[in-house]
């Protein structure tokens, strides 16, 4: 049976994610569990430790995600696929972390701390990522440093922005959203895959979305 902690953090994520993190409070999240306030105040004093853990358990699930991919060896071109559609995948549920990103870190300074920090070790964990998959011969070997560089920011700015981008303009239900997401990225790294590669993404992913 689910801990009344468990429950209150899991109905927080749903309304969250439906309503707007704005647009609830901890009252809302009492009332839609038929418990008290103050029953609710007893496991999270204030709304902002909701978030805290809310904001932790999406690092942690990215964390095993990166983990998991950089223990892959001969990394294939189908990893690369599974490692982004996932990732796409936990962001939607955790969307309005993303959709609310602004005032969630203006109003949250240890998480904007914990952000920064995130951001600075990710772009080194996706460099060697990319290096190991230059070593597998699925993305060229001599493409400039630059490029690389510039590729992770990229990624960075739309993983980080895409679920706003799909709340204004393309309305995407989830299956839909996560699956166009995903093949954008990809299509970042066309260009500096082999030809081989190019070959196979074309018939795998683009004919098939």
């Amino acid at each position: 049976m689910m801990k009344t902690k468990d429950k209150i953090l899991s109905k927080a994520l749903e309304l969250y994610n439906d309503k707007g993190y704005n647009n609830i409070t901890t009252r809302h999240i009492a009332a839609e569990l038929n418990i008290s306030a103050g029953n609710l105040h007893y496991h999270f004093r204030h709304s902002e430790d909701l978030i805290k853990i809310l904001f932790s358990e999406l690092t942690l699930k990215m964390d095993e995600l990166l983990n998991q991919m950089k223990k892959t060896e001969d990394k294939t071109l189908d990893d690369l696929y599974q490692f982004t559609y996932s990732t796409c995948r936990i962001f939607y549920s955790y969307r309005f972390i993303f959709i609310n990103f602004i005032d969630i870190l203006n109003q949250n300074p240890d998480i904007k701390a914990s952000y920064e920090g995130i951001n600075f070790s990710r772009k080194e964990e996706f460099q060697q990522i990319f290096s190991d998959l230059q070593k597998s011969n699925i993305f060229q070997k001599d493409v400039p440093h630059f490029i690389i560089e510039g590729l992770v920011e990229q990624i960075f700015i739309i993983a980080d922005n895409w679920l706003t981008h799909n709340r204004l303009i393309l309305k995407l239900n989830q299956k839909e959203a996560i699956l166009h997401y995903t093949i954008l990225q990809m299509n970042l790294f066309y260009p500096i895959l082999n030809k081989e590669q190019q070959k196979l993404y074309e018939e795998q992913y683009i004919q098939q979305s």
